[in-house]
């Protein structure tokens, strides 16, 4: 299938609230306590509206940002959407220690941790240089799949996760080209290929291939070389999953792609009409300040 020349709108989920993104502007939508629905929106300025938001692999980094600050900040602003007074809401010097511990965690838990864990089963079984990298890429795709089964088992995930599934339904009946209606976006699937979860999931493939072509190393030489090659898996991992979602009806693609839709298994869930109805109204607030944007341009 030649390049897609649809816009490739995505999303997040949020807490009892859904993000939709586009070229131009962000709009997050939240169910709040008394059941009505509350938006917000972001016109994306500074580095998106530069060229760099448009090269290659670059682009990459700028959406792994989006994912992480722009992500926490309306994570935030859903969780005090359902705040029942001011003393329980998140502040701002909050939200970047939030922000800045988050990220500790993950490459702590997703990449320093896999490292000592390969380095002591290496060291029990006597493998190579090479074996001991596939062992750890091992270790990196447990961890990503046991952490995500584990935070699901949790109410509260679970129904973050509804909302994930809500998401993925209504641009998914938006690419498919009928009306969004909660009727029409009930009947679509939860999984989509430009998926988050995909992207996490490439990542850690890529980093079995990348860092298997290193030579041996010391153990803090190879942490350190984990932490460094993060943006550079992130940048190709995001054009993977780009050139992928672009070219789903070649057969080697829908086989390539197929591991990526089922661990969306784990981080979806099937959400009921009220939580469609949040995502509709994002994804419609979007497409209306998209539109008038390109009139204005025009």
């Amino acid at each position: 299938m030649a390049e897609s020349k649809m816009p490739h709108y995505g999303g997040q989920a949020l807490i009892e609230g859904v993000l939709m993104r586009g070229r131009r502007y962000l709009v997050a939508a939240f169910r709040k306590p008394d059941g009505t629905i509350a938006t917000e929106e972001e016109k994306l300025t500074g580095i998106y509206k530069t060229s760099l938001a448009k090269i290659p692999f670059l682009r990459g980094l700028i959406i792994l940002w989006d994912s992480l600050s722009l992500g926490m900040k309306y994570i935030t602003i859903s969780a005090n959407h359902q705040a029942e007074n001011e003393e329980e809401k998140i502040k701002g010097g909050g939200l970047a220690v939030t922000l800045l511990i988050s990220i500790s965690l993950a490459v702590g838990l997703f990449f320093i941790l896999p490292a000592f864990l390969a380095e002591l089963v290496s060291g029990l079984l006597g493998t190579t240089a090479f074996g001991a990298n596939i062992v750890e890429g091992l270790v990196r795709l447990g961890i990503l799949v046991g952490y995500i089964w584990v935070i699901g088992r949790s109410a509260e995930i679970a129904r973050v996760f509804s909302y994930h599934g809500a998401e993925h339904k209504t641009i998914n009946a938006y690419e498919d080209g009928v009306e969004i209606t909660i009727d029409n976006v009930m009947k679509y699937p939860l999984a989509h290929p430009r998926c988050g979860t995909a992207f996490l999931l490439t990542l850690v493939v890529l980093s079995i291939l990348i860092f298997s072509l290193l030579g041996p190393m010391t153990l803090w030489m190879k942490i350190l070389s984990r932490v460094a090659l993060i943006p550079f898996l992130a940048m190709l991992s995001y054009e993977v999953i780009r050139w992928m979602g672009d070219h789903l009806e070649n057969p080697l693609v829908k086989i390539m792609v197929a591991p990526n839709l089922g661990l969306q298994k784990l981080t979806t869930r099937q959400p009921d009409r009220e939580m469609v109805e949040v995502a509709i109204t994002s994804f419609k607030q979007l497409l209306k300040l998209e539109s008038l944007e390109q009139k204005v341009e025009k």
